[in-house]
């Protein structure tokens, strides 16, 4: 069962939402390699605002994520994409579908 996540927002710099909303979409391939990623999610909120939400089974998931391609892309290009770090919140599912 899907036990932690993560929920990620990120907000674009004027002139760079394309570039966000590109480079998240664009993360699902890194998703897909991570055997300890059961869901993986990016969406947009508004024109500027951006999210990722992920699922694990355990911390040592939700750690090797953290420490994994997709986090240190992100890491990589926030100064260049983003208005502000990345928030970034560990989460307890307690329930789902």
């Amino acid at each position: 069962m899907k036990k932690l996540g993560l929920l990620v927002s990120l907000k674009a710099k004027s002139g760079k939402e394309s570039e966000v909303e590109s480079f998240i979409k664009g993360a699902i391939e890194l998703a897909l390699e991570e055997n300890k990623t059961i869901t993986w999610y990016s969406f947009k909120i508004d024109s500027s605002t951006f999210g990722i939400f992920d699922t694990f089974e355990n911390e040592e998931g939700r750690e090797a994520h953290l420490n994994g391609d997709i986090a240190k892309a992100l890491m990589e290009n926030a100064d260049r994409l983003l208005s502000e770090a990345p928030q970034i919140q560990k989460i307890e599912i307690l329930s789902a579908k």
